[in-house]
């Protein structure tokens, strides 16, 4: 009886650290890993015509999309590389521009 009594007083001991640690699991690491779920969808669904901003603060326009970079212009004439993750927000999507926009219609 004496070994059963000490494993009730370890497990009545150890049961704060494990309702803490489901507390913080719902309240903090649940909703960040669906922040950065979503973050890595929008970034990934970035086109070109689309407004970004990025995590500097840049506003502009997406002019092209490569695999890690995309290119913005943030002024007539005027672009910068920007690194696909560092796009905090999509301001306005646009259609999806075709690839050769120069074909008659």
């Amino acid at each position: 009886m004496d070994q059963a009594g000490g494993f009730n007083e370890f497990m009545i001991s150890i049961f704060p650290f494990i309702a803490l640690f489901a507390i913080m699991y719902f309240l903090v690491l649940r909703p960040q890993q669906r922040r950065v779920k979503e973050h890595r969808e929008m970034v990934s669904n970035v086109r070109r015509g689309d407004t970004v901003v990025t995590a500097g603060g840049l506003v502009g326009k997406v002019a092209k999309v490569e695999e890690n970079e995309v290119q913005v212009e943030i002024a007539e004439n005027v672009r910068v590389r920007v690194v696909k993750t560092t796009i905090s927000e999509v301001r306005s999507k646009s259609e999806p521009v075709p690839a050769n926009s120069n074909s008659p219609s």
